[in-house]
C-alpha cells in the first residue's frame, strides 16, 4: 500500500510542467508547485511502513514463503526511499528544487516538509550578510595613490540566478576541496556567494574612486573622496547593485568606511594639509589684525585722544600688526618722554 502511495506521488511531477515555463525575464525565480506534505504525518507512516515491513519479514519467517518475503522487502526499500524526502526550513532560508536537473521552483516555507525524495534539493540563505572589505590601493582621480575599504549588506534576491547563472556550485566544492558539486552544503555555497561579491564590489569600489579626486582646495565645489560621502555612497551602491545583478543579489547598503593616502605618500600630504591650515589661519589673523588696526585709528581720531601724522599712523599700524600677528608675546617699551622727541 505504502509503495503505490509513492508511485503515486512520483507521478505528480509531471502535472506543472506548463507552470514552469518561465514568463518573467528579470526575476527567474519560481515558487515550487509540486506536492510538499507535511513533515510530522509523512514521518510516521514512514515508522509505520518500517514496523509493517519487519512484522512481512517475520510472518515470512513464519510461514516459510517466499510472498512475504518478497512483499517485506518492497515495503522496506520504498521506506528508506521515502525516508530520503525530509527536509526543514527555518525563515530566512529556502530551497531550490529540480528533479533529474531540471529546475522545478524554490520552496521558502519554513517548517518541517516532506518532498518526493527523487527530488535533488539545495538550501539557501535568503537573510542579510555583512561584508566589511580590506582596503585596498586604488589611484583617485588625480592619480595619487590613496587606501580606501568599505562596507556591503547584501542579501540573495533570486536564487534562479544565483545556482544556474553563477557556477556556484563549482565554486563552493573548489572551496571544499569536494570533487562532487552536490556535497557543497548550504553554508558552503554562501561563502562562495560572498567571495564573488567581494571581488565585484572591489573591482566597483575601484572605478568609483577613480572618478574623484582625494580632495580638491582649488574648487570647492568638485565633490572629492573626503567630503563627498553621501553621493559618492549612492554611486558606489548603484555600480555593486548592477554587477550583482547577475547573480540574483540585491544590495542593501554599500558606504565607504576607510580613507586615508597610502603610506608612502602620507607624510609628504600631511605636511601639505599642514601648511594648508596654517596659510588658511594666518589669512584670518591677518585679516583680524587690520580690522582692529583700522577701528584702533579711528577710535583715536574721532574721541581726540591723539593727533598722528601719517608717519606716526605708519608706526603705530607697523607696532599694532607685529603685535597681533606674531606668535611670541610682544615685550612693550614705555615711552615716558615727549612723543615727538
Amino acid at each position: 500500500m505504502f509503495g503505490s502511495f509513492i508511485l503515486f506521488v512520483l507521478s505528480l511531477q509531471y502535472q506543472n510542467d506548463i507552470t514552469l515555463i518561465l514568463t518573467v525575464m528579470e526575476n527567474k525565480e519560481i515558487v515550487f508547485k509540486g506536492v510538499v506534505l507535511n513533515g510530522i504525518m509523512m514521518l510516521i507512516l514512514v515508522i509505520l511502513s518500517f514496523l509493517v515491513s519487519v512484522g512481512l519479514f517475520v510472518m515470512g519467517c513464519i510461514y516459510l514463503d517466499w510472498w512475504w518475503f518478497a512483499a517485506g522487502a518492497l515495503l522496506f526499500l520504498a521506506s528508506i526511499i521515502a525516508a530520503c524526502g525530509f527536509f526543514q526550513l527555518e525563515p530566512g532560508e529556502a530551497r531550490v528544487i529540480m528533479f533529474f536537473g531540471k529546475y522545478r521552483g524554490t520552496f521558502s516555507k519554513a517548517g518541517f516538509h516532506w518532498v518526493n525524495p527523487f527530488y535533488n534539493t539545495k538550501k539557501l540563505s535568503l537573510r542579510a550578510r555583512n561584508l566589511d572589505a580590506d582596503p585596498i590601493k586604488v589611484n583617485d582621480k588625480s592619480g595619487n595613490p590613496v587606501m580606501i575599504g568599505l562596507v556591503l549588506v547584501w542579501r540573495l534576491k533570486d536564487t534562479y540566478k544565483a545556482m544556474f547563472e553563477v557556477d556556484t556550485q563549482t565554486m563552493a566544492a573548489a572551496r571544499m576541496g569536494a570533487t562532487e558539486v552536490g556535497g557543497a552544503s548550504a553554508a558552503v555555497i554562501m561563502n562562495a556567494l560572498q567571495n564573488f561579491v567581494r571581488i565585484q564590489a572591489d573591482a566597483a569600489l575601484r572605478q568609483v574612486a577613480g572618478q574623484y579626486a582625494y580632495d580638491n582646495e582649488e574648487n570647492e565645489k568638485e565633490i572629492t573622496l573626503r567630503d563627498g560621502s553621501d553621493e559618492i555612497n549612492r554611486e558606489l551602491e548603484t555600480k555593486i547593485d548592477e554587477r550583482l545583478a547577475m547573480a540574483g543579489i540585491e544590495v542593501v547598503e554599500a558606504r565607504i568606511n576607510y580613507l586615508a593616502y597610502a603610506p608612502e605618500i602620507a607624510a609628504v600630504m600631511l605636511r601639505r594639509q599642514q601648511a594648508s591650515a596654517i596659510i588658511s589661519a594666518r589669512e584670518k589673523i591677518v585679516e583680524g589684525a587690520v580690522s582692529m588696526v583700522k577701528m584702533a585709528l579711528d577710535k583715536l581720531k574721532d574721541e581726540g585722544v591723539v593727533d598722528l601724522d601719517e608717519e606716526r599712523k605708519a608706526a603705530m599700524v607697523s607696532n599694532l600688526l607685529v603685535v597681533l600677528c606674531g606668535e611670541d608675546n610682544a615685550q612693550p617699551v614705555v615711552n615716558t618722554g615727549s612723543l615727538y622727541q
